[in-house]
């Protein structure tokens, strides 16, 4: 950095500290909280309230509503670079507390359904005065570069009535949740826990192609369960259940997923994978407050043995399977586990015994299944064949996964396009030039990473 700018920076910090008071008792925040509570706020408890931030949404929506039945004035404040956010207690008694300048509350801009945000208060000190008289709730949202945490406290009243204001919170934010009835897709970043609403393309059962028993033990299992809830309570039965599909890559693990929780009736949807299967306490308590609910934990096996993100000796498999059991056996919950390596989770799963009741397996197509993959693919794709180029493609392609078939319609429809075909229909010719060049022996990583075991 230039002197001169160096200069001019300084010398606008010192003004800026200047101006926003000494951080002691006569600074603009501590004067405002002061002489709100009155001279005897000190002697009274801060109440603190630690929630997770993926809450945070929720709280500002029940703390818009709480406020809008009482008086309350936002106070927002800036906080110099590099220092923390001070609690309440120390807003309080103003010691050792960094210059402060009072500003509009800052505000963070979060999903709240799919399409739609909401804006939230990063920082916020309300200023309260209802029938207990006055008091004071601060928000503190999480923080870049710290420990993600969401805090709400509550100071100048006795410790009973503080409560009951956190609880009136929480009625509010379980009545108003955004999260009730959604699909969520939940990330691990270094911001913390982030929430999406990723809009699935709508799967019904005609579109999944196994073997007619296999898709009914999976809908048994778990659409089934769903629609008798009732029946089963009402016999004394456990709805909490865990369901393993396993197979090799590109079989149809996560088509059949997705088909799945779309048809549950009433739930929320929380889709974990990668490394945010380590989110899975968090999430089952979100889960279970959101009941009925369905929690996909995808490729499990990638964690059946790290150690990297437990804060116990044991591997991360063992705190999912956990985290299932801890879940009260009255929980309407579905938990749903994809692998491709079964044998990765054998150990696991044998020490773990009741986390989950059915295990699926999700193999290679068919014949039959290959022919019906052709005709799901090419809907809507120009896809025109006869049925001798039908009966060629499947005899070809033994071996092959569903997700192969996907790659060969689009690559026929690519044919199609190159060989200027301008009605958009995809003939049998261009199927089988596509076929040829995916089975061609140079393409063997191509198979590879279309989950093909080995040449077909």
């Amino acid at each position: 950095m230039e002197p001169t700018e160096f200069a001019r920076q300084f010398s606008r910090f010192m003004s800026w500290a200047h101006e926003a008071g000494s951080g002691q008792a006569d600074g603009p925040v501590t004067s405002a909280l002061r002489g709100h509570l009155g001279a005897d706020a000190a002697d009274l408890p801060v109440v603190v309230r630690e929630l997770a931030p993926f809450e945070q949404v929720n709280l500002q929506i029940a703390l818009e509503r709480w406020a809008a039945d009482r008086e309350v004035e936002v106070v927002g404040y800036s906080v110099p670079p590099h220092h923390m956010h001070p609690e309440l207690a120390q807003l309080l008694s103003g010691d050792g507390l960094p210059p402060l300048r009072r500003t509009a509350p800052p505000l963070a801009d979060l999903p709240s359904g799919p399409g739609r945000t909401t804006a939230v208060w990063r920082t916020a000190l309300l200023l309260v005065g209802d029938d207990r008289g006055d008091y004071a709730v601060l928000v503190r949202g999480p923080e870049r570069h710290h420990e993600p945490t969401l805090t709400v406290e509550v100071a100048g009243l006795a410790g009973p009535q503080a409560q009951e204001v956190l609880a009136e919170l929480d009625e509010l934010r379980a009545r108003h949740n955004v999260y009730r009835g959604q699909v969520l897709e939940l990330r691990q970043s270094n911001a913390g826990t982030e929430v999406l609403f990723p809009v699935l393309p709508r799967t019904e059962r005609a579109d999944v192609v196994l073997p007619e028993a296999v898709l009914a033990r999976v809908e048994r299992h778990s659409i089934g369960i769903a629609e008798q809830r009732d029946a089963l309570r009402a016999a004394g039965q456990h709805l909490k259940r865990g369901l393993l599909l396993y197979g090799p890559p590109g079989t149809g693990k996560t088509h059949t997923t997705r088909y799945v929780v779309q048809h549950v009736p009433g739930a929320t949807v929380l889709l974990l994978s990668g490394r945010s299967l380590h989110l899975v306490g968090a999430v089952t308590q979100l889960a279970r407050d959101l009941e009925p609910a369905v929690v996909v934990l995808e490729d499990v096996d990638l964690v059946a043995e790290d150690r990297g993100h437990s804060h116990g000796p044991q591997p991360v498999l063992f705190e999912l399977l956990d985290a299932m059991d801890g879940a009260a056996s009255d929980a309407d919950l579905l938990f749903v586990l994809t692998t491709n390596r079964a044998e990765a989770l054998e150990h696991a799963l044998a020490a773990r015994p009741g986390r989950v009741d059915v295990a699926v397996e999700i193999g290679l197509p068919d014949a039959d299944a290959r022919r019906r993959l052709l005709e799901v693919y090419g809907r809507g794709s120009g896809l025109a064949v006869d049925a001798a180029d039908g009966d060629h493609v499947v005899a070809a392609s033994a071996g092959v996964t569903a997700s192969f078939i996907k790659e060969l319609v689009r690559r026929a429809v690519l044919e199609a396009l190159l060989a200027g075909a301008v009605d958009g229909t995809v003939t049998g010719e261009h199927l089988r030039r596509a076929l040829d060049d995916l089975l061609d022996s140079t393409q063997e990583v191509t198979r590879a990473l279309l989950g093909v075991p080995g040449q077909p």
